[in-house]
């Protein structure tokens, strides 16, 4: 048993550095039960492209496994007929990467591949483990050669190193060993199997193509329901924190190998990272982001002409703030979806300009009003004040902005790409600080209870439990076991 592997390396520039939003990992995807499997995987990575747009592989399997990895979208990794024409079989995984832990090289691109005693195991990740680094020196120490610097080959490892005897034990083997935030989808000869963490922080959802005539159908597993949508299969349920399902000829069952778990939802998801179209824990993501525009309303009233989303992930709470305040909604940003990475060498005046090339003001909508700018978050600040700016330069006499998430105060360990905390403007200045640096007349967030009331509870007290806010308030659920053996007991 052998990996056939068709994988291409596309010559890549430098990626622009003025996007200042966090930034998702991965997106992961898996199909069982189904011809042209690798074709609806590449359907479904496509659907997921917001959540990593670095690299894309697949994995399927017939008789033998076959790979296809490249740095890329979607779009361009599997565009050659000749490439999907080998990626052979009734089922496969899929990934887009995102980095948040190691470059951007083609050894990091995911799914993995590997052949065991058992026979060959593909496996593709979405999140970050904790203990990640503690693991891969035990690891090593034991003779363990590492081909990548991802967490996921944590996981190859562990599987490999297990002295249980069938893969679905060696797979609990190796979950009881890692500690974070995780989604996993994993190939084997006889099986598609999918797990969530034990607090599932990182989401992950079951569905099916109905069969025709009484068959029995294709079962699929996806980071969101969007990618469940493009391909025409029905959203089962979300896979549960801490739950193993595994899928093969005798049907779907269901493991709990950690447990009763206590869920801690990543909030993210809701402001920012799903696709708009997509419903996570029961919540459609699209209408959260409306309500959190009415709460912001409530909360940060101003006086004001025209509501403007900064383009595209604004556009839904702008649009509430619009409903609740009655003030107008315009689209007085307009956004280029064409840019990409640069094409141009990425000199200091080059960076300056990316924001424009992304962004540009739509000036007869703009000049002489009292503007109010709703975005989903502030990181670093810089892409804000480059917005505000040009706003200013078309002609708007006041600008006020509106941010549809908490201040976000702390590092993600889970997964989640933010800059260290010396680099987050939010965790140095205070509100009034911030509204001086980037150069608007006032600025406000969304409460952390209001957050929540958008989620449809009463407050955060209530129900924080349910929810990772880490970012917005240093509660860590998960224990960040390299950071605090780096660091001390002290938490970034």
């Amino acid at each position: 048993m052998h990996a056939h592997d068709t994988r291409c390396s596309l010559p890549t520039t430098a990626a622009c550095h003025d996007d200042d939003h966090p930034h998702e990992e991965c997106a992961v995807f898996g199909i069982w039960n189904t011809k042209d499997a690798a074709a609806l995987t590449a359907l479904g990575l496509h659907a997921l492209q917001h959540r990593g747009q670095e690299a894309a592989g697949i994995v399927s399997y017939d008789t033998q496994f076959h790979s296809h990895r490249g740095l890329g979208l979607v779009g361009d990794v599997f565009n050659d007929p000749r490439v999907m024409a080998t990626l052979k079989g009734d089922r496969a995984i899929g990934h887009n990467r995102y980095a948040t832990s190691g470059a951007t090289l083609l050894r990091n691109v995911q799914p993995l591949f590997a052949e065991f005693a058992f026979g060959g195991l593909a496996v593709a990740h979405n999140g970050n483990l904790t203990n990640s680094g503690s693991l891969r020196k035990e690891l090593i120490r034991r003779g363990c050669l590492f081909q990548s610097t991802m967490d996921t080959e944590v996981f190859v490892h562990l599987i490999a190193t297990s002295l249980y005897a069938t893969v679905e034990d060696r797979l609990i083997d190796a979950l009881k060993r890692v500690t974070g935030a995780y989604s996993l989808v994993v190939l084997s000869t006889d099986a598609l199997m999918g797990v969530r963490d034990p607090m599932g922080v990182r989401p992950l959802v079951l569905g099916k193509i109905p069969g025709e005539s009484g068959a029995e159908g294709s079962w699929v597993l996806a980071s969101e329901t969007c990618g469940l949508d493009i391909i025409g299969a029905e959203f089962v349920r979300d896979i549960e924190p801490g739950e193993l399902v595994i899928i093969d000829q005798n049907g779907i069952r269901s493991l709990r190998p950690f447990g009763q778990t206590s869920p801690h939802f990543c909030v993210f998801e809701y402001i920012y990272f799903a696709r708009p179209d997509s419903v996570l824990e029961g919540l459609p993501v699209y209408a959260v982001r409306k309500q959190i525009g009415h709460e912001l309303a409530l909360e940060s009233a101003v006086e004001a002409d025209i509501v403007v989303p900064v383009p595209d992930s604004g556009v839904p709470s702008a649009m509430g703030y619009a409903e609740a305040s009655g003030i107008p909604f315009e689209l007085g940003i307009i956004r280029n979806h064409y840019v990409g990475r640069t094409f141009i060498e990425p000199t200091d005046h080059i960076r300056n300009l990316g924001v424009k090339m992304k962004h540009s003001t739509n000036r007869p909508a703009l000049d002489g009003k009292r503007v109010i700018l709703v975005d989903d978050s502030i990181v670093r600040g810089t892409t804000s004040r480059k917005i505000v700016d040009m706003v200013r330069a078309a002609g708007a006499k006041e600008v006020h902005m509106r941010i549809s998430s908490p201040p976000t105060k702390h590092s993600c360990f889970y997964g989640i790409d933010t800059p260290e905390r010396s680099h987050l403007l939010a965790a140095q200045h205070d509100v009034a600080k911030m509204a001086e640096l980037i150069g608007v007349d006032s600025l406000a967030f969304i409460s952390l209870d209001g957050l929540y009331r958008a989620m449809g509870h009463e407050s955060r007290a209530a129900y924080r439990e349910r929810y990772c806010d880490a970012c917005f308030t240093g509660d860590y659920p998960i224990p960040l076991v390299d950071h605090d053996l780096e660091f001390g007991k002290g938490t970034a």
